[in-house]
């Protein structure tokens, strides 16, 4: 991959974060819609594709996707539970960040242990 191309990868993941953020000061949900999107995940799988012309190596990335989707929720009811309650918004990030590595790391092993990924 030449550094042009990687570059152009940044920069288009990062106008997606920065569309999200800017939607999401109009309409949080319509914000959360942006970023709800997979748009990441299929960028990332056409990538991967057109690095390797592997389809199974891609079926093997979208279905380790699944087992890891689930964990990443665990942010978005750790935060805002915390928050409501009166935590400060940089202690329940914390708090979300660390119980999302947890169920990630079980969601690692789930995955290898279950479906037999790497």
């Amino acid at each position: 991959m030449s550094m042009t191309q990687l570059i152009g990868k940044g920069l288009l993941a990062g106008s997606i974060v920065v569309a999200a953020s800017e939607i999401a000061k109009r309409s949080a949900l319509f914000g959360a819609l942006v970023v709800s999107l997979p748009l990441t995940s299929i960028l990332a799988m056409v990538a991967l594709f057109q690095d390797t012309r592997d389809a199974d190596l891609v079926a093997d990335f979208a279905e380790s996707i699944i087992w890891l989707v689930i964990p990443s929720l665990v942010l978005f009811v750790v935060l805002p539970i915390m928050i409501r309650r009166g935590w400060s918004f940089e202690v329940s990030l914390l708090a979300g960040v660390i119980a999302t590595m947890a169920a990630y790391a079980l969601g690692v092993w789930s995955a290898q242990s279950i479906s037999g990924l790497d």
